[in-house]
């Protein structure tokens, strides 16, 4: 809500018709984000998780698994480029330089969403230097810019999702491999996770119905050794998938991963990529930058005990796990990325 009466008024006539809603099953299914009307988060969020206050570069391990008979585990270190090298040098650079006091980012989306987003402009406000930047593939004809509203960025423009994480099946399923709720011993496990967890269900009953009968066919008639012999690991890997289901996807609200995008990132959904393409240029030939080291260096990538490496403050250049040549360097990672892949 943040300080001020006019909304505090605001958020407690939205309550009421919120709580009318639930009293009479009126709303809708799912839930549609973003909220139109919601309260810049300079107004709000920024009250404590102030700009001057973030913080330096992070390290992050992400753990894959492939979609192979062994399931296949591959690993990526990165440090990721949350602001500057030293957190004494403020927000100079890194990813939340675009809510630096001394910046102001603005865009124009062309869909409800914000996802598509074919116009960008960048003002220094110390200078007053200023840089429209527009998709070159599909640009905003000059006669219609006007219908479309100038957006500020601020944090939920990446802070997008909602406070509930609807993780991708990609996503909980490899971290169940890695807790151990799931058997990564068991062949097939995660191609077969991802098939089952693709389909559209009605129901949470007849979804965890439906993966207790497809994952005990399945081994009973490909790998009967191991169903006769290892049938608790088959018992494990069911409950791993529908804890991890329960957790994450609820159809009676038709609501799974892809019904909110999470603007955070690049695999699943567009994120980054809705303004860094290597699409969007200036009338001096400027672009915003694919470039992956902008948000984050590669320290280590491969599998387990046989990882290529590099020394601090060096990046890898990324390698895909499955060979696909250097396809990767000119599609958007949510080209084959579905939520439903590694």
């Amino acid at each position: 809500v943040g300080p001020g009466a006019g909304w505090y008024v605001r958020s407690k006539m939205s309550c009421t018709y919120q709580l009318y809603a639930t009293l009479t099953e009126s709303y809708p299914k799912p839930i549609p984000t973003p909220i139109s009307n919601l309260r810049p988060a300079r107004d709000v969020c920024e009250q404590c998780h102030w700009p001057e206050k973030f913080y330096s570069q992070k390290l992050r391990l992400e753990t894959h698994y492939l979609n192979d008979e062994k399931n296949t585990r591959w690993d990526i270190r990165l440090i990721m480029k949350i602001g500057a090298e030293h957190s004494a040098m403020g927000l100079q650079e890194g990813i939340h330089w675009h809510i630096n006091p001394n910046v102001r980012i603005e865009y124009m989306a062309t869909d409800d969403r914000n996802e598509e987003i074919p116009w960008v402009r960048y003002i220094n406000i110390a200078t007053g230097d200023t840089t429209i930047y527009q998709d070159q593939d599909s640009p905003i004809d000059s006669t219609e810019l006007n219908n479309y509203e100038v957006h500020v960025m601020d944090c939920i423009d990446c802070h997008n999702r909602p406070s509930h994480n609807y993780r991708a099946p990609a996503i909980f399923i490899n971290e169940a491999l890695t807790g151990g709720k799931i058997p990564v011993s068991l062949p097939e496990i995660k191609s077969l996770a991802m098939e089952i967890l693709g389909e559209d269900f009605t129901t949470t009953d007849s979804a965890l119905s439906f993966i207790r009968e497809e994952i005990n066919n399945f081994y009973s008639e490909n790998y009967a050794e191991i169903f006769e012999k290892n049938k608790d690991l088959v018992d494990q890997a069911i409950l791993g998938i529908q804890e991890g289901f329960s957790k994450n996807i609820f159809p009676e609200m038709k609501v799974r991963w892809d019904a909110y995008p999470n603007n955070i990132g690049h695999q699943e959904f567009k994120g980054c990529f809705r303004c860094h393409n290597d699409i969007q240029k200036s009338a001096s030939g400027s672009v915003i930058r694919k470039d992956c080291n902008l948000c984050h260096i590669i320290n280590a990538q491969g599998l387990p005990g046989q990882m290529e490496v590099t020394t601090i403050g060096k990046s890898l250049d990324f390698k895909h796990p499955v060979d696909i040549d250097e396809a990767w360097r000119e599609m958007l990672c949510t080209d084959c990325h579905t939520g439903l892949n590694p």
